[in-house]
Parts: C-alpha cells; structure tokens; sequence
C-alpha cells in the first residue's frame, strides 16, 4: 500500500522508506509486550500485542517487508530483554514458533497487500486469513516439540481475545492509513 505513494521515488529513496517504516514496527513489536508488562504477566498472553506489528507490516509494505518484520521482531525483543531487562521476552524456547507464526502473518497479510492497496477493507479478511494460519503452525509446530494438544488449546484460547481486537484494529488503522495516503498520493499528482 505504501508503494503507491512511493512509485514517484528512485528505488534507494523507497528501500530506505519501507527500511524506516520496517525498523518503526519492529521497534513498537518490541516496545509494545514491554508496557503490557506494566498491566500484569498475563498481558502479552491475552493479548499478543507484538502480533499487530508484523500483520500491519504485510498489508503496508508487501509480504518480504512483512515477512522480515515478522521474523525479526521476536529475535529482536528476545536480544533487547535478555541484553537490558531482567525479564527475557519472548524466552528461548518460544523464539523458534514465535517467528515462524509472526512471519507467517506479514507473509500472508504481504501477499494481499496489492489489493488492500486497490481495496483496503480487503485487510480484514486477509488479516483473518493471516492469523488462522499462524495459529496453525503453531499448534503444528508446537504438537511436533512435544506439548500437549489440551495445552495448546488452553494456550489458543488465552489469545482469542488479543486476536479478536487485532482482527479489528490492524484492518482500521489499514483503511485510515490507505486514505491518508490516497490524499497524498492525489496532493502529489497535482
């Protein structure tokens, strides 16, 4: 969606952009299970906030970008915690699945994102589409190292809630986004 308002720009000026508005979402899928913490432990469980960044990174930037996103922001969080806080998020165990899920989202929300750019009420069933198969592999992923399916399940339903508001707050901060950049886009072409 953002390659819209960039097409006018070389390609340095747009990788630098998309560089920039990458390292901004990865930074708030760090920042973001660090204040929930100030609400309580079960904060990040409930609602998967580092989650958000990586679907918005798909449906903005298109599926590497969301991709990259979605696989760095818990390799990131995990190397700023356990570097400069007591609490290490997400733990080492968790990293493997975390990544794979995270990045399944900005790949799959990446994959749609020309026509959220066309369409952006598209990004909800994309994003929905994004987070069932993320929770997928984790479940798969997860049964495969060992856990239990009534874990997981117990652990699927914790994050229900988180994952209902993501459903609908990343889709509508998405067509806010897309209509501030149309306006630019048209205050460009003029």
């Amino acid at each position: 969606m953002l390659d819209a308002v960039l097409r006018r720009y070389n390609l340095g000026i747009r990788i630098s952009i998309k560089s920039a508005v990458s390292v901004l979402l990865v930074a708030l899928a760090v920042a973001l299970p660090q204040l929930g913490h100030f609400f309580g432990k079960e904060f990040s469980s409930i609602y998967m906030p580092m989650y958000a960044p990586a679907l918005l990174a798909g449906c903005l930037l298109g599926w590497q970008w969301g991709l990259g996103v979605g696989l760095l922001s818990p390799v990131v969080s995990f190397g700023f915690s356990s570097l400069f806080l007591s609490s290490v998020m997400p733990t080492a165990s968790r990293l493997p699945y975390m990544m794979l899920e995270l990045g399944l989202y900005g790949l799959i929300c990446g994959l749609f994102a020309k026509k959220i750019e066309k369409n952006a009420f598209v990004s909800f069933p994309v994003v929905a589409l994004a987070q069932v198969s993320g929770r997928a592999v984790y479940v798969i992923y997860n049964l495969i190292a060992g856990r239990t399916f009534a874990e997981l399940l117990s652990s699927v339903q914790t994050g229900v809630v988180g994952l209902y508001i993501q459903l609908i707050l990343v889709p509508l901060l998405v067509i806010v986004l897309s209509k501030l950049l149309r306006k630019e886009r048209e205050e460009m072409e003029e």
